[in-house]
């Protein structure tokens, strides 16, 4: 049995060590050092060992692709974004939980999409468990979840798929070159518009984003829903809005009509995109299994019930 001197003796060596400890936490070879779960702008890890030129190949979709995007491309007027977000603002198409509206998609596959057939309420789940397993935040994960809730306009009187899926491009100044199949846009009236078909349009150099009209569908439709029923940071309800703006943020065009405050947006869709394009080619997810978790994270960030 130790004796009191050997207790005593113990006691500081322990101390000492738990000193040591600390203070190896926070410097690490003479720099500060904490360890910290990811940030949400780090670098996605789930995708490193995927084969990625198999993405976004437009040139080799199928019809039911080409078919949409020049039916968009033809349909996404002025005059029908003008229109369609007056009628945003008066009317209420449901009531219901952010949970309900992902089963709901498991009603729609979208068309515009050369990478899956899978279902929406599986690509939803696929792109939060990507985010979950590098470590990301909550507030990220349940924006994975979410972040394609805004394809319910489907079934809320859409004209089509073509006001609802696909990249998103600005209108009311020239169609960017670098929306895909751009050759489609010939016949939108807009493409001869003697003020839309100019480089800035009806916009001034460097507006930014929040002053320009993006083609209405799923990203701006979900954005105005959530902004004021939700509590998810601002990075979340840009991951939201810009997700589907691929001539932007990941082919560098519009860069005339951004400002400063879009450097944030831009990093914050970027951070995002991995997680929703390449968790495409992961394994099938059981939603039966996950949803007590999701739910779980849900009940952080909305209320209990939405307007829609």
């Amino acid at each position: 049995m130790p004796s009191v001197a050997q207790a005593k003796a113990f006691d500081v060596l322990s101390d000492n060590v738990d000193e040591v400890n600390v203070l190896k936490g926070k410097v690490h070879n003479g720099a500060a050092y904490t360890k910290t779960t990811p940030s949400w702008d780090d670098e996605s890890v789930f995708d490193k060992s995927k084969e990625k030129t198999g993405f976004r190949q437009y040139d080799e979709a199928c019809d039911r692709v080409k078919e949409f995007y020049r039916e968009q491309h033809e349909k996404q007027t002025v005059a029908f974004n003008l229109r369609v977000r007056e009628e945003f603002k008066r009317t209420v198409r449901a009531r219901m939980s952010i949970w309900e509206a992902i089963e709901k998609l498991s009603e729609l596959v979208d068309d515009s999409d050369p990478d899956t057939t899978v279902s929406q309420i599986e690509h939803l789940l696929q792109t939060a468990e990507a985010i979950r397993r590098d470590g990301k935040p909550e507030w990220m994960q349940v924006t994975g979840l979410v972040h394609d809730l805004g394809k319910l306009l489907f079934f809320f009187g859409s004209q089509g798929q073509w006001d609802v899926v696909g990249d998103t491009f600005v209108v009311g100044c020239k169609f960017a070159d670098k929306v895909i199949y751009p050759e489609t846009f010939e016949n939108n009236p807009d493409s001869k518009d003697p003020v839309y078909s100019t480089e800035c349009g009806v916009y001034k150099p460097h507006c930014g984003l929040d002053n320009v009209m993006l083609s209405w569908g799923h990203d701006e439709y979900l954005y105005n829903v959530l902004k004021n029923q939700c509590s998810l940071p601002e990075a979340g309800l840009h991951m939201i809005r810009y997700h589907s703006f691929y001539p932007w943020h990941r082919e560098g065009a519009y860069s005339h009509l951004c400002n400063e405050a879009d450097k944030k947006a831009l990093a914050a869709v970027r951070a995002f995109n991995p997680y929703d394009l390449y968790s495409k080619s992961d394994e099938p997810v059981d939603p039966k299994k996950l949803k007590p978790y999701y739910q779980g994270l849900i009940s952080k960030f909305f209320p209990p019930v939405l307007d829609w």
